[in-house]
């Protein structure tokens, strides 16, 4: 298999925040950068209400190995909002996709949405990295298509009211072949 360019099995696409678009209507905030000392790193998200659901969009294309089977997710975020209940407070995000082939709208409705929830980090600036999402089954799944995706944060399957910051998230698939010819 090595000669064909790689390992049939799971990979991974890190998708960070700032690959990402808020949503024309009821979307995230715009992507922001928040410093938190000079000359380290800058917290680069998409800040998601605490008040009412928001989402944002990305898209990708996919590998022709792809098995066009479910995938599934891990989010991560943080909370620059000292007023939040580290260590307590959750918060749901999910996640939704639909491909879209050569010649066909792209008006098409979205998957069903996964929705999983992680409790907060333990302080402000902390990394949240969530469990690994249930499985989530793209609509209209197939080889060539572009894969257009929907991140939203579920306010109603959560509890906290301060903003949470998605920083991005890791999309896990499965392929079959060790290349795509």
């Amino acid at each position: 298999l090595s000669s064909k360019g790689g390992v049939i099995g799971r990979q991974t696409i890190w998708v960070p925040a700032n690959a990402m678009r808020p949503e024309k209507s009821n979307g995230s905030a715009a992507m922001s950068d928040t410093v938190t000392t000079s000359g380290r790193p800058d917290i680069m998200g998409l800040a998601f209400d605490g008040s009412s659901d928001e989402f944002c969009q990305f898209s990708v294309g996919f590998p022709k190995s792809w098995n066009y089977g479910t995938i599934k997710f891990r989010v991560m975020s943080t909370v620059t909002d000292s007023n939040a209940s580290f260590g307590s407070d959750t918060v749901a995000w999910g996640l939704q996709g639909v491909c879209v082939a050569d010649d066909t709208t792209i008006d098409v409705a979205f998957g069903t949405a996964v929705v999983l929830t992680e409790t907060i980090a333990s302080a402000v600036e902390e990394i949240t990295i969530s469990a690994e999402s249930g499985a989530v089954t793209i609509a209209s799944a197939a080889a060539d298509a572009q894969t257009f995706f929907r991140v939203l944060r579920d306010v109603s399957a959560d509890t906290m009211t301060e903003d949470a910051i998605l920083l991005g998230i890791q999309i896990f698939y499965t392929i079959t072949a060790g290349e795509d010819t």
